[in-house]
Protein backbone atom coordinates (compact mmCIF):
# COMPACT_ATOMS: atom_id res chain seq x y z
CA UNK A 1 0.00 0.00 0.00
CA UNK A 2 0.74 4.22 -0.10
CA UNK A 3 3.09 5.27 2.40
CA UNK A 4 0.41 7.30 4.90
CA UNK A 5 0.25 10.84 3.86
CA UNK A 6 -0.22 14.06 5.98
CA UNK A 7 -4.01 16.03 5.73
CA UNK A 8 -3.36 17.41 2.24
CA UNK A 9 -3.10 21.06 1.61
CA UNK A 10 -2.84 23.19 -1.28
CA UNK A 11 0.53 22.57 -3.21
CA UNK A 12 3.11 25.06 -2.34
CA UNK A 13 4.88 27.30 -4.76
CA UNK A 14 7.53 25.33 -7.01
CA UNK A 15 11.50 26.19 -6.50
CA UNK A 16 11.05 27.65 -9.82
CA UNK A 17 8.21 29.79 -8.87
CA UNK A 18 9.86 31.02 -5.72
CA UNK A 19 12.79 31.50 -7.78
CA UNK A 20 10.58 34.04 -9.75
CA UNK A 21 9.45 35.77 -6.90
CA UNK A 22 13.13 36.78 -6.01
CA UNK A 23 13.82 37.68 -9.67
CA UNK A 24 11.49 40.04 -9.18
CA UNK A 25 12.21 41.88 -5.77
CA UNK A 26 15.47 42.00 -7.29
CA UNK A 27 14.54 44.00 -10.38
CA UNK A 28 12.10 45.94 -8.63
CA UNK A 29 15.31 47.34 -5.99
CA UNK A 30 17.14 47.69 -9.33
CA UNK A 31 14.64 50.33 -10.54
CA UNK A 32 14.33 52.32 -7.23
CA UNK A 33 18.22 52.42 -7.29
CA UNK A 34 18.47 53.95 -10.45
CA UNK A 35 15.55 56.47 -10.48
CA UNK A 36 17.26 57.88 -7.07
CA UNK A 37 21.40 57.98 -9.08
CA UNK A 38 19.00 59.80 -11.67
CA UNK A 39 17.93 62.61 -9.71
CA UNK A 40 21.40 63.20 -8.75
CA UNK A 41 22.73 63.48 -12.52
CA UNK A 42 20.43 64.31 -15.27
CA UNK A 43 22.52 63.51 -18.01
CA UNK A 44 22.56 59.81 -17.34
CA UNK A 45 19.94 57.96 -19.33
CA UNK A 46 21.10 54.70 -19.76
CA UNK A 47 18.36 52.64 -20.00
CA UNK A 48 18.41 49.37 -17.63
CA UNK A 49 16.74 46.19 -19.81
CA UNK A 50 14.34 44.38 -17.29
CA UNK A 51 14.73 40.82 -17.18
CA UNK A 52 12.35 38.89 -18.20
CA UNK A 53 10.03 36.81 -16.26
CA UNK A 54 10.15 33.27 -16.52
CA UNK A 55 6.56 31.62 -17.62
CA UNK A 56 5.33 28.99 -15.08
CA UNK A 57 5.44 25.13 -16.39
CA UNK A 58 2.24 24.24 -17.57
CA UNK A 59 1.85 21.12 -15.54
CA UNK A 60 -1.79 21.89 -14.21
CA UNK A 61 -2.91 23.57 -11.08
CA UNK A 62 -2.72 22.24 -7.65
CA UNK A 63 -4.89 19.44 -6.41
CA UNK A 64 -6.91 19.55 -2.96
CA UNK A 65 -7.60 16.56 -1.69
CA UNK A 66 -10.41 16.13 0.74
CA UNK A 67 -9.24 15.57 4.67
CA UNK A 68 -8.02 11.94 5.05
CA UNK A 69 -10.44 9.75 7.14
CA UNK A 70 -10.82 6.53 8.74
CA UNK A 71 -13.70 4.64 6.70
CA UNK A 72 -16.79 4.29 8.07
CA UNK A 73 -19.77 3.27 6.02
CA UNK A 74 -20.44 -0.79 5.49
CA UNK A 75 -22.06 -1.80 2.79
CA UNK A 76 -26.38 -2.69 2.77
CA UNK A 77 -25.77 -6.16 0.99
CA UNK A 78 -24.16 -9.18 1.64
CA UNK A 79 -21.39 -11.18 0.10
CA UNK A 80 -18.22 -9.38 0.85
CA UNK A 81 -15.86 -9.58 3.58
CA UNK A 82 -16.07 -7.59 7.30
CA UNK A 83 -13.18 -5.39 6.26
CA UNK A 84 -15.48 -3.92 3.60
CA UNK A 85 -16.50 -0.04 3.66
CA UNK A 86 -17.93 1.71 0.88
CA UNK A 87 -15.95 4.86 1.80
CA UNK A 88 -12.73 3.09 1.83
CA UNK A 89 -11.09 5.69 -0.49
CA UNK A 90 -11.44 8.41 2.05
CA UNK A 91 -7.86 6.97 3.63
CA UNK A 92 -6.57 8.46 0.33
CA UNK A 93 -7.71 12.39 0.16
CA UNK A 94 -10.71 11.22 -1.52
CA UNK A 95 -13.79 12.69 -1.68
CA UNK A 96 -17.56 10.93 -1.01
CA UNK A 97 -18.54 10.00 -2.98
CA UNK A 98 -15.22 9.99 -5.07
CA UNK A 99 -14.80 12.37 -7.98
CA UNK A 100 -11.56 13.17 -8.06
CA UNK A 101 -9.63 11.00 -10.83
CA UNK A 102 -7.47 8.62 -9.31
CA UNK A 103 -4.79 10.26 -11.04
CA UNK A 104 -4.60 13.13 -9.76
CA UNK A 105 -5.67 11.69 -5.94
CA UNK A 106 -1.90 9.48 -6.41
CA UNK A 107 -0.01 12.45 -7.81
CA UNK A 108 3.68 12.21 -7.09
CA UNK A 109 3.25 8.80 -5.11
CA UNK A 110 2.83 4.99 -6.84
CA UNK A 111 -0.48 3.77 -6.91
CA UNK A 112 -1.44 0.61 -4.40
CA UNK A 113 0.01 -2.43 -4.88
CA UNK A 114 -2.15 -5.50 -5.09
CA UNK A 115 -1.94 -8.97 -2.72
CA UNK A 116 1.28 -10.32 -3.59
CA UNK A 117 1.58 -14.18 -3.27
CA UNK A 118 4.28 -16.68 -3.95
CA UNK A 119 4.00 -18.89 -7.32
CA UNK A 120 2.38 -22.17 -6.05
CA UNK A 121 4.87 -24.61 -7.28
CA UNK A 122 8.12 -25.16 -5.23
CA UNK A 123 10.07 -25.85 -7.65
CA UNK A 124 9.06 -21.76 -8.55
CA UNK A 125 10.37 -20.59 -5.17
CA UNK A 126 14.11 -19.52 -6.24
CA UNK A 127 12.18 -16.67 -7.65
CA UNK A 128 11.94 -14.94 -4.69
CA UNK A 129 15.38 -14.27 -4.35
CA UNK A 130 16.54 -14.66 -7.84
CA UNK A 131 18.48 -11.37 -8.61
CA UNK A 132 17.66 -12.10 -12.22
CA UNK A 133 14.09 -12.32 -11.96
CA UNK A 134 14.44 -9.43 -9.58
CA UNK A 135 15.94 -7.09 -12.47
CA UNK A 136 12.63 -8.64 -14.94
CA UNK A 137 10.56 -7.18 -12.39
CA UNK A 138 12.10 -3.78 -12.65
CA UNK A 139 11.91 -3.38 -16.00
CA UNK A 140 7.90 -4.13 -16.15
CA UNK A 141 7.77 -1.89 -13.38
CA UNK A 142 6.67 1.52 -14.73
CA UNK A 143 5.02 0.60 -17.44
CA UNK A 144 2.50 -2.58 -16.86
CA UNK A 145 2.42 -2.37 -13.18
CA UNK A 146 1.92 0.61 -13.59
CA UNK A 147 -0.99 0.77 -15.63
CA UNK A 148 -2.95 -2.45 -14.15
CA UNK A 149 -2.35 -0.93 -10.34
CA UNK A 150 -4.09 2.27 -11.53
CA UNK A 151 -6.63 0.30 -13.34
CA UNK A 152 -7.08 -1.67 -10.36
CA UNK A 153 -7.64 1.63 -7.76
CA UNK A 154 -10.28 2.86 -10.27
CA UNK A 155 -11.65 -0.22 -10.00
CA UNK A 156 -11.77 -0.51 -6.01
CA UNK A 157 -13.22 2.79 -5.93
CA UNK A 158 -15.48 2.85 -8.39
CA UNK A 159 -16.66 -0.62 -6.91
CA UNK A 160 -17.04 0.74 -3.50
CA UNK A 161 -19.08 3.47 -5.02
CA UNK A 162 -21.54 1.09 -6.52
CA UNK A 163 -21.92 -1.08 -3.68
CA UNK A 164 -23.23 1.87 -1.35
CA UNK A 165 -26.16 2.29 -3.90
CA UNK A 166 -26.77 -1.01 -4.57
CA UNK A 167 -29.92 -1.59 -2.53
CA UNK A 168 -33.24 -3.20 -3.15
CA UNK A 169 -35.35 -1.37 -5.32
CA UNK A 170 -32.72 0.38 -7.85
CA UNK A 171 -33.75 0.07 -11.44
CA UNK A 172 -30.43 -2.18 -13.09
CA UNK A 173 -29.95 0.58 -15.69
CA UNK A 174 -29.53 3.18 -13.37
CA UNK A 175 -26.85 0.93 -11.21
CA UNK A 176 -25.45 0.37 -14.29
CA UNK A 177 -25.31 3.61 -15.16
CA UNK A 178 -24.03 5.62 -12.59
CA UNK A 179 -21.74 2.82 -12.05
CA UNK A 180 -19.98 3.53 -15.17
CA UNK A 181 -20.46 7.59 -15.25
CA UNK A 182 -18.78 7.05 -12.13
CA UNK A 183 -15.94 4.81 -14.18
CA UNK A 184 -15.28 7.69 -16.64
CA UNK A 185 -14.95 10.01 -14.16
CA UNK A 186 -12.09 8.38 -12.14
CA UNK A 187 -10.55 7.13 -15.41
CA UNK A 188 -10.72 10.60 -16.92
CA UNK A 189 -11.96 8.67 -20.15
CA UNK A 190 -10.26 9.52 -23.45
CA UNK A 191 -11.24 7.05 -25.92
CA UNK A 192 -9.21 3.77 -26.17
CA UNK A 193 -6.44 5.80 -24.24
CA UNK A 194 -8.07 5.17 -20.77
CA UNK A 195 -11.57 4.38 -19.88
CA UNK A 196 -14.48 1.30 -19.14
CA UNK A 197 -12.93 -2.17 -19.87
CA UNK A 198 -16.17 -4.20 -20.69
CA UNK A 199 -19.96 -3.27 -20.01
CA UNK A 200 -21.00 -3.92 -16.47
CA UNK A 201 -22.98 -7.15 -15.95
CA UNK A 202 -25.95 -7.49 -13.39
CA UNK A 203 -27.05 -10.27 -13.89
CA UNK A 204 -29.58 -11.81 -11.61
CA UNK A 205 -30.31 -15.37 -10.32
CA UNK A 206 -30.19 -18.00 -12.93
CA UNK A 207 -28.16 -15.96 -15.47
CA UNK A 208 -24.78 -16.48 -15.14
CA UNK A 209 -23.22 -13.69 -17.24
CA UNK A 210 -23.17 -11.01 -20.18
CA UNK A 211 -26.47 -9.04 -19.08
CA UNK A 212 -26.65 -5.53 -18.86
CA UNK A 213 -30.03 -3.67 -19.00
CA UNK A 214 -31.15 -2.73 -22.90
CA UNK A 215 -32.60 0.81 -23.13
CA UNK A 216 -36.06 0.51 -22.14
CA UNK A 217 -35.42 -2.95 -19.87
CA UNK A 218 -36.82 -1.66 -16.21
CA UNK A 219 -35.74 -4.34 -14.06
CA UNK A 220 -35.67 -3.74 -10.39
CA UNK A 221 -33.32 -5.49 -8.03
CA UNK A 222 -35.22 -7.12 -5.22
CA UNK A 223 -34.37 -8.53 -2.10
CA UNK A 224 -34.42 -12.45 -2.96
CA UNK A 225 -32.62 -11.53 -5.86
CA UNK A 226 -28.78 -12.93 -6.53
CA UNK A 227 -26.72 -10.28 -8.85
CA UNK A 228 -23.21 -11.06 -10.17
CA UNK A 229 -21.70 -7.06 -10.45
CA UNK A 230 -18.76 -7.79 -13.20
CA UNK A 231 -17.41 -4.49 -14.93
CA UNK A 232 -13.83 -3.52 -16.34
CA UNK A 233 -11.63 -0.79 -16.48
CA UNK A 234 -8.97 -0.15 -18.72
CA UNK A 235 -5.41 2.10 -18.91
CA UNK A 236 -3.72 1.87 -22.45
CA UNK A 237 -5.70 -1.29 -23.09
CA UNK A 238 -4.36 -3.45 -19.47
CA UNK A 239 -7.81 -4.34 -18.54
CA UNK A 240 -9.05 -4.85 -15.07
CA UNK A 241 -11.65 -7.92 -14.59
CA UNK A 242 -13.07 -7.92 -11.24
CA UNK A 243 -16.31 -9.45 -9.98
CA UNK A 244 -18.62 -9.99 -6.93
CA UNK A 245 -21.85 -11.23 -6.14
CA UNK A 246 -24.35 -9.04 -4.10
CA UNK A 247 -27.36 -10.82 -2.17
CA UNK A 248 -29.59 -9.39 0.91
CA UNK A 249 -31.16 -12.79 2.10
CA UNK A 250 -28.79 -14.56 4.05
CA UNK A 251 -30.15 -17.95 3.18
CA UNK A 252 -27.39 -17.74 0.03
CA UNK A 253 -24.79 -16.58 2.57
CA UNK A 254 -23.10 -20.77 1.39
CA UNK A 255 -23.77 -19.98 -2.00
CA UNK A 256 -21.77 -16.64 -1.90
CA UNK A 257 -19.29 -18.27 0.89
CA UNK A 258 -18.57 -21.36 -1.81
CA UNK A 259 -17.61 -19.24 -4.60
CA UNK A 260 -16.02 -16.56 -3.06
CA UNK A 261 -13.70 -19.60 -1.57
CA UNK A 262 -13.26 -20.98 -4.74
CA UNK A 263 -11.50 -18.34 -6.49
CA UNK A 264 -9.48 -17.42 -3.66
CA UNK A 265 -8.10 -21.32 -3.85
CA UNK A 266 -7.84 -20.63 -8.06
CA UNK A 267 -5.62 -17.63 -6.97
CA UNK A 268 -3.28 -19.18 -4.51
CA UNK A 269 -3.07 -22.32 -6.92
CA UNK A 270 -1.76 -20.12 -9.71
CA UNK A 271 1.75 -19.25 -10.82
CA UNK A 272 4.74 -20.16 -13.30
CA UNK A 273 4.48 -23.07 -14.52
CA UNK A 274 1.53 -24.61 -12.96
CA UNK A 275 -1.33 -26.60 -15.00
CA UNK A 276 -4.46 -24.96 -16.23
CA UNK A 277 -6.29 -27.71 -15.41
CA UNK A 278 -4.91 -28.34 -11.95
CA UNK A 279 -6.45 -25.13 -10.72
CA UNK A 280 -9.64 -26.03 -12.25
CA UNK A 281 -9.39 -29.20 -9.94
CA UNK A 282 -8.59 -27.23 -7.09
CA UNK A 283 -11.66 -24.72 -7.80
CA UNK A 284 -14.02 -27.76 -8.57
CA UNK A 285 -12.65 -29.74 -5.23
CA UNK A 286 -13.71 -26.16 -2.93
CA UNK A 287 -16.77 -25.14 -4.42
CA UNK A 288 -18.42 -28.16 -4.61
CA UNK A 289 -17.92 -28.99 -0.90
CA UNK A 290 -20.87 -26.60 -0.43
CA UNK A 291 -24.33 -27.01 -0.30
CA UNK A 292 -27.09 -24.71 0.01
CA UNK A 293 -31.19 -25.17 1.96
CA UNK A 294 -33.52 -22.88 0.18
CA UNK A 295 -37.16 -23.72 1.54
CA UNK A 296 -36.47 -26.69 3.21
CA UNK A 297 -34.82 -28.39 -0.01
CA UNK A 298 -31.13 -28.84 0.28
CA UNK A 299 -29.08 -28.18 -2.72
CA UNK A 300 -25.25 -29.09 -3.85
CA UNK A 301 -23.24 -25.89 -5.09
CA UNK A 302 -22.01 -26.84 -8.54
CA UNK A 303 -19.07 -25.57 -10.43
CA UNK A 304 -20.48 -24.19 -14.03
CA UNK A 305 -18.32 -26.66 -16.17
CA UNK A 306 -18.52 -24.46 -18.89
CA UNK A 307 -17.56 -21.29 -17.83
CA UNK A 308 -13.92 -20.74 -17.12
CA UNK A 309 -11.74 -18.21 -16.42
CA UNK A 310 -8.63 -16.32 -18.83
CA UNK A 311 -5.61 -14.99 -20.18
CA UNK A 312 -5.89 -11.31 -21.04
CA UNK A 313 -3.92 -8.96 -23.21
CA UNK A 314 -3.62 -5.86 -24.51
CA UNK A 315 -7.22 -4.74 -25.65
CA UNK A 316 -8.27 -8.55 -26.02
CA UNK A 317 -10.23 -9.48 -22.74
CA UNK A 318 -9.92 -12.89 -23.89
CA UNK A 319 -5.97 -13.55 -25.06
CA UNK A 320 -6.16 -17.26 -25.64
CA UNK A 321 -5.81 -19.51 -22.28
CA UNK A 322 -8.79 -20.52 -20.76
CA UNK A 323 -8.57 -21.07 -16.50
CA UNK A 324 -11.15 -23.97 -16.31
CA UNK A 325 -12.95 -24.28 -12.89
CA UNK A 326 -13.72 -27.98 -12.99
CA UNK A 327 -11.36 -31.18 -13.23
CA UNK A 328 -10.25 -32.40 -17.17
CA UNK A 329 -11.72 -28.86 -18.19
CA UNK A 330 -8.26 -28.27 -20.52
CA UNK A 331 -5.12 -30.05 -22.03
CA UNK A 332 -2.84 -31.07 -19.63
CA UNK A 333 -0.44 -29.38 -21.32
CA UNK A 334 -1.24 -25.93 -20.91
CA UNK A 335 0.72 -24.03 -18.35
CA UNK A 336 0.59 -20.77 -16.97
CA UNK A 337 3.67 -18.26 -18.12
CA UNK A 338 6.17 -15.61 -16.83
CA UNK A 339 4.64 -12.13 -18.08
CA UNK A 340 0.87 -13.49 -18.49
CA UNK A 341 -2.36 -11.38 -16.89
CA UNK A 342 -5.39 -13.93 -15.92
CA UNK A 343 -8.86 -12.99 -14.62
CA UNK A 344 -9.42 -15.92 -12.52
CA UNK A 345 -12.55 -15.94 -11.84
CA UNK A 346 -15.17 -19.15 -10.68
CA UNK A 347 -19.29 -19.27 -11.01
CA UNK A 348 -20.99 -21.67 -8.54
CA UNK A 349 -24.60 -22.76 -9.06
CA UNK A 350 -27.58 -24.77 -7.35
CA UNK A 351 -29.39 -25.75 -10.63
CA UNK A 352 -27.48 -28.37 -13.25
CA UNK A 353 -23.83 -26.19 -13.98
CA UNK A 354 -24.04 -25.81 -16.90
CA UNK A 355 -25.02 -22.41 -18.81
CA UNK A 356 -26.83 -22.04 -22.67
CA UNK A 357 -27.11 -18.47 -24.55
CA UNK A 358 -30.55 -16.95 -23.65
CA UNK A 359 -32.85 -14.10 -23.59
CA UNK A 360 -31.69 -10.86 -25.99
CA UNK A 361 -28.34 -10.00 -26.68
CA UNK A 362 -27.00 -6.34 -25.13
CA UNK A 363 -23.26 -7.89 -25.17
CA UNK A 364 -20.90 -7.17 -28.43
CA UNK A 365 -17.51 -7.27 -29.11
CA UNK A 366 -15.27 -6.66 -32.22
CA UNK A 367 -13.31 -10.08 -33.19
CA UNK A 368 -9.52 -9.70 -32.16
CA UNK A 369 -8.36 -10.87 -35.51
CA UNK A 370 -11.55 -10.27 -37.63
CA UNK A 371 -11.49 -11.05 -41.24
CA UNK A 372 -11.34 -8.15 -44.10
CA UNK A 373 -14.80 -8.41 -45.36
CA UNK A 374 -16.17 -5.90 -48.18
CA UNK A 375 -19.49 -4.60 -46.67
CA UNK A 376 -22.03 -3.97 -49.09
CA UNK A 377 -24.47 -1.88 -46.75
CA UNK A 378 -23.28 1.55 -46.16
CA UNK A 379 -25.28 1.62 -42.51
CA UNK A 380 -22.77 -1.54 -41.50
CA UNK A 381 -19.77 0.45 -42.96
CA UNK A 382 -20.88 3.75 -41.20
CA UNK A 383 -21.26 1.47 -37.61
CA UNK A 384 -18.25 -0.52 -37.99
CA UNK A 385 -16.40 2.83 -38.46
CA UNK A 386 -18.02 3.89 -35.10
CA UNK A 387 -17.26 1.00 -32.86
CA UNK A 388 -13.13 1.40 -34.27
CA UNK A 389 -12.67 4.17 -33.57
CA UNK A 390 -14.74 4.07 -30.21
CA UNK A 391 -14.16 0.79 -28.74
CA UNK A 392 -11.43 -0.65 -31.08
CA UNK A 393 -11.47 -4.74 -29.95
CA UNK A 394 -13.04 -3.97 -26.48
CA UNK A 395 -16.47 -5.23 -25.37
CA UNK A 396 -19.39 -2.38 -25.72
CA UNK A 397 -23.23 -3.16 -25.20
CA UNK A 398 -26.46 -1.34 -26.56
CA UNK A 399 -26.81 0.65 -24.38
CA UNK A 400 -23.69 2.54 -24.75
CA UNK A 401 -24.57 3.04 -28.94
CA UNK A 402 -27.56 5.03 -28.03
CA UNK A 403 -26.07 7.33 -25.63
CA UNK A 404 -25.31 11.11 -26.80
CA UNK A 405 -21.76 10.47 -26.79
CA UNK A 406 -21.98 6.93 -28.61
CA UNK A 407 -19.82 5.60 -25.91
CA UNK A 408 -16.78 8.31 -25.83
CA UNK A 409 -17.61 11.82 -25.43
CA UNK A 410 -14.11 12.31 -26.05
CA UNK A 411 -14.29 10.25 -29.29
CA UNK A 412 -17.48 11.64 -30.44
CA UNK A 413 -18.76 15.11 -28.37
CA UNK A 414 -22.44 14.47 -28.28
CA UNK A 415 -22.84 13.68 -31.45
CA UNK A 416 -21.85 10.03 -31.57
CA UNK A 417 -25.74 8.41 -31.07
CA UNK A 418 -26.66 5.21 -33.55
CA UNK A 419 -29.81 5.55 -35.28
CA UNK A 420 -31.68 2.36 -36.23
CA UNK A 421 -28.36 0.36 -35.96
CA UNK A 422 -29.51 -3.39 -35.49
CA UNK A 423 -29.91 -4.00 -39.20
CA UNK A 424 -26.33 -3.43 -39.46
CA UNK A 425 -25.01 -4.21 -36.03
CA UNK A 426 -26.50 -7.93 -36.98
CA UNK A 427 -24.75 -7.84 -40.67
CA UNK A 428 -21.64 -7.33 -39.05
CA UNK A 429 -22.32 -10.27 -36.92
CA UNK A 430 -22.98 -12.62 -39.33
CA UNK A 431 -20.05 -11.89 -41.60
CA UNK A 432 -17.74 -12.50 -37.85
CA UNK A 433 -16.62 -9.06 -37.46
CA UNK A 434 -18.57 -8.59 -34.60
CA UNK A 435 -19.39 -11.49 -32.06
CA UNK A 436 -22.80 -11.21 -30.38
CA UNK A 437 -22.36 -12.42 -26.41
CA UNK A 438 -25.62 -13.20 -25.15
CA UNK A 439 -26.38 -13.72 -21.68
CA UNK A 440 -25.64 -17.25 -20.38
CA UNK A 441 -28.36 -19.17 -18.43
CA UNK A 442 -28.63 -21.92 -15.87
CA UNK A 443 -31.81 -23.80 -15.29
CA UNK A 444 -35.01 -21.19 -14.50
CA UNK A 445 -35.25 -21.29 -10.40
CA UNK A 446 -31.54 -21.78 -9.67
CA UNK A 447 -29.27 -19.21 -8.45
CA UNK A 448 -25.48 -18.34 -9.76
CA UNK A 449 -22.87 -16.33 -7.99
CA UNK A 450 -19.17 -15.17 -9.43
CA UNK A 451 -16.33 -13.97 -7.65
CA UNK A 452 -12.66 -12.83 -10.34
CA UNK A 453 -9.58 -10.94 -9.52
CA UNK A 454 -7.18 -10.30 -12.29
CA UNK A 455 -3.71 -11.23 -11.33
CA UNK A 456 -0.04 -11.12 -13.00
CA UNK A 457 2.59 -13.51 -13.24
CA UNK A 458 5.35 -11.68 -12.06
CA UNK A 459 8.94 -12.82 -12.33
CA UNK A 460 9.03 -13.38 -8.93
CA UNK A 461 6.00 -13.40 -6.99
CA UNK A 462 2.32 -13.81 -8.66
CA UNK A 463 0.32 -10.16 -7.60
CA UNK A 464 -3.43 -10.00 -7.40
CA UNK A 465 -3.82 -6.70 -8.69
CA UNK A 466 -7.34 -6.41 -7.91
CA UNK A 467 -7.82 -7.67 -4.32
CA UNK A 468 -9.52 -5.05 -1.77
CA UNK A 469 -10.48 -5.07 1.66
CA UNK A 470 -14.28 -6.05 -0.09
CA UNK A 471 -13.28 -9.33 -1.35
Amino acid sequence: MVAEEATPDLIKPSTAEQEDNTEEDEENEGDEMNNHDGDNDANKKKKKKKKKKKKKGGGGGAVQLAEIKEPVEKPPHRGLLPTAFTDAYVKYGQTNPPTIPISDVFRGREFPKGEIQPHALESQSYRETSAECKARDRLLSEDLYKKLREGAEIHRQVRNFAQSITKPGIELADLCTQLENKNRELTQEKGLERGIGFPTGCSLNHVAAHYTPNCGDNTVLSFDDVMKVDFGVQIDGRIIDSAWTVAFNPRYDPLLESVKEATDTGIRTSGIDVRLCDIGEAIQEVMESYEVELDGTTYPVKAIRNLNGHSIGQYQIHAGKSVPIVKGGCEESIKMEEGEVYAIETFGSTGRGYVVEDMECSHYMKTFDAPHVPLRMQSSKRLLAHINKTFGTLAFCRRWLERDDGGSFTVNGNTGKQEKYMGALKNLCDVGIVTPYPPLCDTKGSYTAQYEHTIIMRPNCKEVVSRGDDY
